[in-house]
């Protein structure tokens, strides 16, 4: 702890992700995790969203350029999209300390969640890998005056003095957020399940809710289905976060650093510009967005189809996942702890690939 402490106060930098503090390892268990699912009949195919300074991409090709037969590197691809210019050249340098990976990886600078960057429709199969990009995502934030008022949507605006903002309350319009409460069923919990005793206690003693949704997950999981059908999704994120003053379901996180020093905000509003935002993710909810994206959760509304899920999927503690997966004995301490497996338990990996349901 004192020398990550040392570390943060030499760099500057608020937070580095698992993937850079356990390099190599936290990236080859993921690339371990490829090899022994991927279908290598066919060139392995990669894409990486939000690569941040190329630390995982360079973990992988070099894992598969050591352990796997010299066709399956010779014939890959590891494309990264990058929204940001300037880890977009920064991960082509750290890829580049390897001169035979140069050939073998591209970094497509643009938004992941535009579906006109993607061109055609790919029926190759391939794999998605997103570490730390679900908690950055936009959210929309839905209020509801009691336990069984509907749900409105929360705008933000400015106040009249100019200076600070305030919420408004509008009813549900935004076809994503419709979409979110849907999967979520919260409208049946707000109707069909409430008993009349529960609605004379709520008039009697209402309680205001409030409901943070990943609508900027849904999208982009709308978008790589489009895009890729037949792609394999590994995320990794925070399930739950600790310390969190901002009210609500899955509220996030909104954090300044100073000096070293972090100091929580309560009110997302006072957040000015310098606050980092981390969001938790459910993967319950990650899991039926997935299949609803799919196509799948769409067709068990028509009681008639009897098609099967077009996703195999599973959630994993990091912790099991590296055991599985990973090499933990190369980051085990003298005294038996190891932060790659001990550390950051609060974090999960999503997988999720294709079955033969496809159509």
């Amino acid at each position: 702890m004192k020398h990550l402490d040392k570390i943060y106060k030499q760099s500057g930098i608020a937070w580095f992700t698992p993937v850079e503090l356990f390099k190599p390892w936290y990236a080859q268990g993921i690339a371990e995790a490829i090899l022994r699912t991927a279908n290598l009949s066919v060139p392995l195919k990669i894409y990486e969203i939000g690569g941040g300074s190329g630390t995982c991409a360079k973990g992988i090709l070099d894992y598969i350029m050591l352990n796997a037969p010299p066709r399956i590197y010779n014939n890959m691809t590891y494309i990264s999209v990058e929204i940001s210019p300037t880890l977009a050249e920064i991960q082509k340098q750290t890829v580049g300390e390897v001169c035979s990976h140069l050939s073998k990886f591209k970094v497509e600078h643009r938004d992941a969640m535009d579906r006109s960057g993607w061109g055609d429709v790919e029926q190759q199969p391939c794999w998605v890998i997103m570490l730390e990009v679900l908690d950055n995502l936009p959210h929309d934030l839905i209020y509801s005056e009691s336990q069984v008022s509907p749900w409105m949507e929360v705008w933000v605006e400015k106040q009249l003095d100019g200076e600070g903002l305030s919420e408004l309350y509008k009813p549900l319009q935004d076809s994503l957020i419709k979409h979110c409460v849907e999967i979520l069923e919260l409208d049946k919990n707000d109707t069909k399940r409430s008993s009349i005793v529960s609605k004379a206690w709520s008039k009697l003693f209402p309680k205001p809710r409030r409901c943070w949704l990943p609508t900027g997950s849904m999208k982009l999981l709308e978008v790589l289905h489009a895009a890729l059908p037949k792609m394999s999704l590994i995320a990794s994120d925070f399930s739950f976060l600790p310390d969190v003053k901002v009210p609500g379901e899955r509220a996030p996180l909104v954090s300044t650093k100073k000096d070293g020093q972090s100091s929580d905000y309560s009110n997302y509003l006072d957040a000015k510009g310098d606050a980092d935002i981390f969001f938790p993710t459910d993967f319950w909810l990650l899991e039926r967005i997935d299949h609803y994206c799919s196509g799948w959760l769409k067709l068990q509304k028509d009681k008639s189809s009897l098609q099967g899920r077009k996703r195999r999927t599973i959630t994993l503690d990091t912790s099991s996942f590296m055991e599985e997966f990973g090499l933990p004995s190369k980051t085990r301490t003298k005294d038996g702890y190891n932060p790659l497996l001990d550390d950051f338990k609060n974090t999960k990996f999503y997988l999720s690939v294709p079955t033969h349901n496809i159509k």
